[in-house]
């Protein structure tokens, strides 16, 4: 009974609350601005809503004037994020909305919403429609002068001018990074016009679930940043994700700021394997085949993205990218990647050995790379001996790996999004004799801590365990555990934080005998707590040595969401500390890392590429003049190149943030 309550906390793979913006295939090709209107089904979903989810949600927010207040921002936020439709008279028109928003949630009134977004099409076509003209005159590459990439903090202008002349610098930056791929001025147009033509296309296939949900997934937001509500269709593909059975490149998928962005590669799938695709990259263009033409999909549906990604096993695409650590100059690049399915067996975990040399020494060290934290439940349930869970794999690979005779254990959790809260308990105990591991608080501030029962200890040597900014969840319940008994050092970056338990509840239990499709909530049920009462929550699992990633610089983590749940602790449990010793060695081991990095060329280039991705983020703007733009390409690939070079005299992977380990 206890294995089958553990279980069923699973940890969703997702760190980010990830939905469709616009995600219903069928096309309006009347030409005409639409007008939006609620479906009859809308006002009772919106009640039943509004009413499930105070009392359900972790957090147990009331529907009031201030949540009257976050959810309109949010919802502008979610419509006009960078500030380059809406003007400020429209925004001081929607004040009206402040404060009414939460009656309106209550009585089922949608016509604030609908109000919104009809406005927001309306200031659409009218930037389509400069864009259009705006392109009739080649512009001028000489000229010095900036755009500001990042507007979400700007201030709305006030008239449609104002907006020209942002759209211009804009539509002057994007035809300026296609002439630095060596593009003419008439190919450079006809990519523009087909690019927000598409746009245009894209917009007029919206219809009215599309703005429900969004508006839904305003109020959802309010709660915290993992808690959404998902239309029929978006719950359909939701589906089909976490059932691994999707023939494609194996990444989440979801649009931000006109840009498809990668959320999450899954383990063992095409793109992980390849390790040329990673979180936060921006997928620009999709290609079929080897030599298929480069579809520009800046303004695409999202639905409409995975349907040019997926595809039959064994077929290959092409896919333009800017990566999530690329300068703001850097051009995209193409990405070729085989199409596949995802198997079990594929995510498993998986060793290797790694041997140097120090102070005249020999070592000899096992490394286990764990892509998440697995479990093949039905055949658990059915009763199969040789079921395949991460605790089960490592504890085979462990034996295997003593067995030939290693001076230590260095478990990868890097990239480690989550999996089974069982699995990382049970993990865990492969490496201490019993005792808690994590303690778990519900919505009613219930506390049950999840215990390792078995005395096993699988290994006792020396044990290190890598994480990053996208070791996540499970991977932070693990990492916590061996850090706070003292079992292990930990070292890397600072973890994700998502320290938070989500359920999914179909909303045909709400409507049982509703003929209608309807979607479904995901919300936050629980929250975790280290052995030691602390939160993983917001803050994640802070490394004993630290090796500095470009990803610090970068907006990655639970801490850069919007509204995510704090940082907070409970009681500790009584447990054994493993090594009393450690606590006094790590600092020693901290210096000696210090200065061997100092001497190191290698880590010298990375952290001047990172200060230098730093200062860019900083400006926030980016140069519009040719030369200039051309003078920081050169730079940023002769610092790559110095890399590269370092790479394959030392055999390390330039993929990987940890060139120092």
């Amino acid at each position: 009974m206890k294995k089958l309550l553990t279980i069923s906390l699973l940890i969703v793979f997702t760190s980010l609350s990830a939905f469709t913006l616009f995600a219903v295939d069928k096309s309006d090709n009347s030409g005409e601005i639409p007008v939006f209107e609620p479906l009859p089904i809308h006002p009772r979903i919106e009640q039943a809503i509004a009413f499930f989810l105070p009392k359900m949600h972790y957090k147990h927010q009331q529907v009031d004037d201030e949540l009257s207040m976050q959810m309109l921002d949010f919802y502008l936020e979610m419509l006009d994020n960078q500030h380059l439709y809406f003007l400020k008279s429209d925004i001081d028109e929607f004040e009206q909305y402040r404060y009414t928003l939460d009656d309106a949630l209550r009585n089922g009134d949608l016509r604030a919403a609908y109000s919104i977004f009809n406005r927001f099409i309306q200031r659409f076509e009218e930037r389509m429609a400069y864009v259009k003209s705006c392109l009739k005159t080649p512009f001028d590459f000489e000229k010095k002068d900036y755009y500001q990439l990042d507007r979400k903090n700007a201030p709305w202008v006030k008239t449609s001018a104002e907006l020209d002349s942002i759209w211009k610098k804009r539509l002057k930056n994007e035809a300026l990074s296609l002439k630095l791929t060596g593009k003419k001025w008439n190919d450079i147009v006809k990519r523009l016009q087909k690019r927000y033509t598409n746009m245009e296309k894209q917009m007029k296939k919206t219809q009215s679930e599309d703005v429900f949900q969004i508006y839904m997934n305003a109020f959802a937001q309010t709660f915290d940043p993992h808690t959404n509500y998902m239309s029929p269709k978006t719950s359909d593909d939701f589906k089909i994700r976490m059932s691994l059975s999707l023939e494609g490149i194996g990444a989440s998928l979801r649009t931000e700021d006109d840009y498809t962005k990668v959320v999450e590669i899954i383990p063992g799938g095409p793109a992980d394997r390849s390790g040329l695709l990673h979180p936060n990259d921006r997928i620009v263009a999709v290609g079929q085949g080897k030599d298929g033409e480069l579809v520009d999909i800046i303004g695409w549906r999202i639905d409409d993205v995975v349907q040019l990604i997926r595809g039959p096993k064994g077929t290959t695409v092409r896919l333009q990218i800017i990566p999530a650590d690329a300068s703001l100059s850097d051009p995209p690049k193409t990405i070729t990647l085989v199409r596949d399915k995802i198997k079990l067996s594929d995510r498993a975990a998986k060793s290797d050995t790694l041997e140097i040399e120090h102070n005249g020494k020999k070592y000899r060290f096992g490394v286990i790379n764990i892509p998440d934290f697995y479990l093949d439940y039905e055949a658990m349930r059915k009763g199969q001996k040789d079921y395949a869970s991460t605790s089960r794999d490592v504890e085979r690979l462990l034996k295997q790996l003593q067995g030939a005779n290693v001076d230590g254990i260095i478990i990868d959790l890097r990239r480690n999004g989550g999996g089974f809260l069982s699995e990382a308990v049970d993990l865990t105990g492969l490496f201490i004799k019993e005792g808690p591991v994590v303690q778990v608080r519900d919505s009613r501030g219930r506390v049950k801590v999840e215990r390792d029962t078995d005395k096993k200890l699988v290994y006792d040597g020396p044990l290190a365990v890598l994480v990053d900014r996208f070791s996540a969840s499970a991977s932070e319940i693990f990492a916590a555990a061996i850090q706070d008994y003292n079992r292990g050092i930990i070292v890397g970056t600072q973890t994700f934080g998502k320290g938070t338990v989500q359920n999914i509840m179909p909303l045909s239990r709400m409507f049982p005998y509703s003929k209608d499709k309807l979607g479904q909530i995901k919300f936050t049920v629980a929250k975790f707590y280290r052995i030691t009462g602390a939160s993983t929550q917001n803050i994640g699992v802070l490394p004993d040595i630290t090796i500095p990633s470009r990803f610090d610089v970068m907006e990655v983590g639970e801490s850069s969401e919007k509204n995510a749940l704090l940082w907070d602790e409970i009681d500790p449990v009584s447990f054994k500390p493993f090594n009393t010793e450690l606590d006094k060695l790590i600092p020693r081991l901290a210096r000696q890392h210090e200065a061997r990095v100092q001497n190191s060329r290698e880590f010298k280039l990375l952290m001047k590429e990172i200060e230098q991705l730093k200062k860019d983020r900083e400006k926030n703007k980016v140069s519009l003049n040719l030369e200039e733009r051309k003078k920081l390409r050169e730079e940023r690939e002769a610092r790559k190149k110095q890399l590269d070079e370092i790479h394959k005299k030392t055999g390390h992977n330039k993929n990987e943030d940890f060139y120092m380990l």
